[in-house]
């Protein structure tokens, strides 16, 4: 009698062709994104370092624009912040919107795996950072500062790596990063919110139902979203909301799911439009003038001693893999789904590590918390740069142990032997690709039988064959 198989979901099965197109788009775009950000990343510490230019990176930082009656007279490390990063959590908007309409999330089956994961990769970075703040005597202040991923930096890292994750495992990392993104968003939200300017609340408001009715009512016109989108922002900043939310709840109005005649739904091509935008302007503007911090073997020891700054790294290379990997891991254990053949649990530690690269967020929550000591502001902020480093380096490691099987199972992935755009993996089960694929092993063995001849008859010292 042959014993029951445990009947669900596979973690980390086959994406389906729609999702892996969807997957390979977004990821290409984030990874050009992320080396421009490790780019303005290492600019802003060079610049911030070097004795000569140090000065100037200050200065350059402090220049105040923009209009003061209306309240939005901003550095440009603040324009960067706070306007800046309102297109990229847009764009987060748009991802968390097509996730739970037209992706993973939409099923709750499939959805309880990365929520799991990203719920217990943002709560055991912020214990990690409470227990070692309350042993050490330091502020607890700065608890959420290691509990968001930058996809784009991960992103950036295994493009530099040249490792070949299986599509399963970057869309594991992306769909984590969104849920990521929106528990973070959450976190600004509610913690970092000072005194409200209920006038201004009011008028954010009322005109992100404007923004809700044109969309509603099919209103197109860049020239009409657009002036709306930033009258929007400026009431969201001066109502003491973090001006970062107006960017993701007019993403999320947007319809992500395509009608009849639709090759693309509105979300998906202002998606498009944006996302570059967004990675390869925004974020590493935004890294330009918010990673210079001084780096000196005395600030270096002190991240390892204050702790605020041990709390952050630790946070972000402890607590970020051991959450994630142990939501993946209980979610598997306590139900339905089952892990892929293919794959093995370090697997899963090796990505659930990669997340721990917690900078843009990381970075933009740690000047929020610690607003008010420019000092510790800055050590923070330090702390988030090496705990991202040794997050990067440690999941380097760990995938390029079993970087020869990423590299067969990607290679398997992407096999397209007829030619036809569509990998075979996709097609292995429909007669007419076997039609397809029998003739083309009939067209080669035809032209091994010719060289065969050929060389058959040169070799007999007669008459070449035609």
């Amino acid at each position: 009698m042959s014993t029951p198989q445990k009947s669900g979901r596979t973690v980390f099965g086959r994406l389906s062709l729609s999702e892996r197109t969807f997957v390979a788009d977004a990821l290409r775009t984030e990874t050009v994104g992320g080396m421009l950000l490790l780019v303005a990343a290492v600019a802003a510490v060079v610049w911030a370092n070097v004795p000569a230019l140090h000065h100037g990176y200050e200065t350059f930082r402090d220049v105040h624009l923009g209009p003061g009656v209306l309240g939005l007279n901003l550095s440009l490390e603040h324009w960067a912040a706070d306007g800046l990063l309102a297109v990229f959590f847009f764009v987060a908007g748009i991802e968390l919107k097509r996730e739970l309409v037209a992706g993973d999330l939409r099923d709750p089956r499939a959805a309880a795996l990365p929520v799991a994961a990203a719920v217990c990769g943002m709560a055991a970075p912020a214990l990690v950072y409470t227990v070692v703040n309350v042993v050490g005597g330091g502020s607890l202040g700065g608890w959420a500062v290691p509990t968001a991923t930058d996809i784009a930096f991960a992103l950036a890292v295994l493009a530099v790596l040249g490792t070949s994750l299986p599509n399963a495992l970057r869309a594991f990392l992306l769909t984590l990063a969104v849920v990521d993104d929106l528990l973070a968003i959450l976190i600004i939200a509610v913690f970092f919110t000072d005194q409200l300017n209920f006038a201004a609340l009011g008028g954010a408001f009322a005109g992100l139902v404007l923004f809700w009715l044109l969309l509603r009512k099919n209103v197109r016109g860049w020239y009409v979203y657009v002036p709306l989108a930033l009258v929007i922002w400026g009431l969201m900043y001066n109502s003491g909301v973090h001006a970062t939310i107006a960017g993701v709840a007019m993403g999320l109005m947007l319809r992500c799911t395509r009608r009849d005649g639709e090759e693309h739904s509105p979300g998906e091509h202002i998606e498009h439009l944006v996302r570059p935008l967004s990675a390869g302007l925004a974020v590493p503007l935004f890294a330009l003038f918010s990673a210079g911090v001084l780096v000196s073997g005395k600030a270096l020891g002190d991240v390892f001693t204050a702790p605020e700054t041990l709390g952050v790294v630790l946070g972000l290379v402890v607590g970020k893999a051991l959450g994630i990997f142990g939501g993946t891991w209980l979610t598997a254990r306590f139900t339905s789904a089952s892990l892929s053949s293919e794959l093995a649990w370090p697997d899963v530690f090796a990505v659930a590590s990669l997340a721990g690269i917690g900078f843009t967020v990381s970075l933009l929550i740690g000047e929020l918390a610690f607003a008010d000591d420019a000092l510790l502001t800055d050590e923070v902020k330090a702390a988030v740069l090496i705990g991202s480093v040794i997050a990067a380096l440690f999941s380097a490691v760990l995938l390029k142990i079993r970087n020869a099987k990423y590299r067969a199972l990607w290679e398997a992935e992407e096999r397209d032997e007829d030619q036809d755009g569509v990998p075979d993996i996709y097609q292995e089960g429909r007669p007419e690709y076997h039609l397809r694929m029998a003739a083309l092993y009939e067209e080669k063995a035809a032209e091994h039988r010719r060289l065969a001849e050929v060389a058959a008859g040169e070799g007999a010292g007669g008459e070449r064959p035609a």
